[in-house]
């Protein structure tokens, strides 16, 4: 009878939930790796190509986890219980506080959390401060990373839902995150000084939801391809952009995602500027847009096949034709610049694979291409397709309880992401929008993931990564040869010019609700490399010292035991 009645609770619960969609960001990595677990016990079902997840289908995923929830372990339950606390407004409930300052039928403002929330018939709404600060430490010395600001999120009605975040961020000593740099640290815009830098980041939208699928307008951060140590496709890190979305899932075999962005391309375009003063010329950045969709179809369950294509273009102005979300993106590139005399559009295809049929683990691969041309996939061919390959598994809860152990293979191959043309790179902000290590790469990363108790996360990983020659995408020599077929025709890594062996030790604790406490110990041994071969056209050829500083920031570079603690209320 008790299951019944907690049956029938949920399924009154979720069809009461209204379609409204507020991403939840991809930082809040503990929901995430939750949602993950369910899903490989067979809890819950979740299509993981693509994160951000709404609010609202997290709320769906907890209330279903809920009515199997004689599954769950202690923890799992303990964490449930937590998770759909913090998920109340998106079940139309108000959160259990403590410590409230104001406590009312329709609000409450509280100490712990600090957060405020409302919500009437129709309208509910959470503000949330953001307060946080890092201190790294090495033989180096010091860095300082302190943030503050704060979020808000409002639903209206049925179906609309608007959100932002502002936060500034301040830092005291190096910068660890710059174009070029091979580490998996957020993409940042810093104004630099000669002390640190600071960076203002600020993200929001407004979206459109109903039961099958939501449009919207945001400025965010996306991650595409199944992962737990960095997509080969979108990974997130660079710095959020602006974009058009649509999702749509009118069936349970069927899902699709569509994203039109504006980027920034860092280049700037001699035909258009501001001028001051009658002399003084401002040149203004190139436009740079992305349109990306995927498909993913559930043919049986607990197995996700995704397929999808990309384009990156700079007209100047958007293009009808990349507005539209079933495209193939490549064909109408073609059509409309062929006979043209010029360059193409740089556009890419990808895949997806994933798959929970084995309870308790969770296989994926996925591959980004960004050219195509099948006579190089056979035996005797020397030419080797820009394509780039992460191949992974995740066996969590068994035989251990709570332990999940995860390991990755990641390989790209060379000028994968670039462009001959730099307005076109699979960038923004100059910060790869792929794989951190860029191209010519290749990364194992083995990872022990230990849950005891609610909110405590412990992580042991080992990571060996390493970068081949770099080359520049160089179609033509000087003699107007072709320089790119003997670019691609070199060995997959090649010689290796940096190297990057990293164990690390994570400690965090939610200790409530969007409040942290964490201590990471990473010891590293990154290197680079003399070489001694005769380089060829389009070969970027340093010294040892060379490659560590264009790859690695001096903070980082050699062996080095880093310690950072910290405490974070927010994200």
């Amino acid at each position: 009878m008790r299951k019944i009645i907690l049956l029938l609770f949920c399924a009154f619960a979720i069809s009461n939930i209204f379609s409204q969609d507020i991403p939840e960001h991809i930082s809040y990595t503990r929901i995430y790796d939750y949602l993950d677990e369910l899903a490989s016990e067979g809890v819950i079902e979740l299509n993981s190509t693509v994160k951000p997840y709404s609010r609202q289908f997290i709320a769906e995923k907890l209330l279903q986890a809920l009515t199997n929830n004689e599954q769950l372990n202690r923890r799992q339950n303990d964490d449930l219980n937590f998770f759909l606390n913090e998920f109340a407004l998106e079940q139309n409930i108000l959160p259990e506080t403590k410590l409230n300052l104001v406590d009312k039928e329709t609000s409450t403002l509280t100490i712990i959390p600090p957060a405020f929330h409302y919500k009437d018939s129709i309208f509910r709404a959470r503000i949330t401060p953001l307060l946080g600060m890092h201190i790294t430490r090495n033989s180096n010395g010091n860095i300082t990373k302190r943030w503050f600001g704060a979020e808000f999120q409002a639903m209206m009605g049925k179906h609309l839902s608007v959100y932002g975040s502002l936060r500034d961020i301040s830092i005291q000593g190096q910068l660890l995150a710059r174009p070029g740099y091979l580490n998996d640290f957020p993409g940042y815009e810093y104004k630099e000084s000669s002390g640190g830098g600071d960076y203002s980041d600020s993200r929001g939208g407004i979206k459109y939801a109903w039961n099958w699928g939501s449009v919207g307008l945001v400025k965010d951060n996306v991650v595409w391809g199944d992962n737990y140590h960095g997509s080969n496709i979108l990974s997130g890190r660079a710095p959020s952009f602006p974009m058009l979305t649509l999702h749509l899932k009118p069936t349970k075999w069927f899902e699709m995602q569509y994203i039109h962005g504006w980027l920034v391309s860092n280049v700037a375009d001699s035909s258009h500027y501001y001028l001051e003063n009658g002399t003084t010329i401002h040149y203004r950045p190139a436009n740079k847009f992305l349109a990306a969709n995927i498909f993913t179809f559930t043919p049986v369950k607990h197995l996700n096949v995704s397929v999808g294509n990309s384009i990156v273009y700079a007209e100047n102005n958007v293009q009808a034709a990349y507005l539209l979300p079933f495209a193939f993106y490549k064909s109408m590139d073609h059509s409309m610049t062929k006979g043209l005399g010029v360059e193409n559009q740089n556009s890419q295809v990808f895949f997806n694979v994933s798959s929970r049929n084995i309870k308790h683990l969770h296989l994926f691969t996925s591959v980004y291409a960004d050219e195509i041309n099948f006579a190089r996939f056979k035996p005797g061919s020397v030419e080797k397709n820009p394509v780039s390959i992460k191949v992974g598994a995740n066996l969590s809860n068994f035989p251990i309880q709570n332990l999940s152990v995860i390991g990755e293979f990641t390989r790209s191959n060379i000028i994968n992401y670039k462009h001959s043309i730099p307005v076109l790179t699979w960038a923004s902000n100059s910060y790869n929008l792929g794989n951190y290590l860029g191209d010519n790469s290749q990364e194992m990363y083995l990872a022990l993931r230990y849950k005891p108790i609610r909110g405590l996360d412990l992580n042991l990983s080992f990571m060996d990564a390493k970068h081949g020659n770099e080359y520049e995408y160089l179609r033509r020599n000087e003699n107007r040869a072709d320089a790119i077929s003997k670019i691609i025709s070199q060995p997959a890594l090649g010689e290796i010019t940096w190297s990057n062996k990293t164990i690390g030790f994570n400690a965090q604790y939610e200790v409530f609700s969007n409040a942290y406490a964490l201590i990471n110990v990473t010891y590293s041994d990154i290197r680079g490399y003399d070489l001694d071969s005769t380089p060829i056209d389009g070969e970027v050829r340093e010294t040892a010292q060379g490659y560590l500083d264009m790859f690695t920031p001096a903070y980082l570079q050699g062996k080095n035991t880093t310690i950072t603690v910290g405490f974070s209320i927010g994200f």
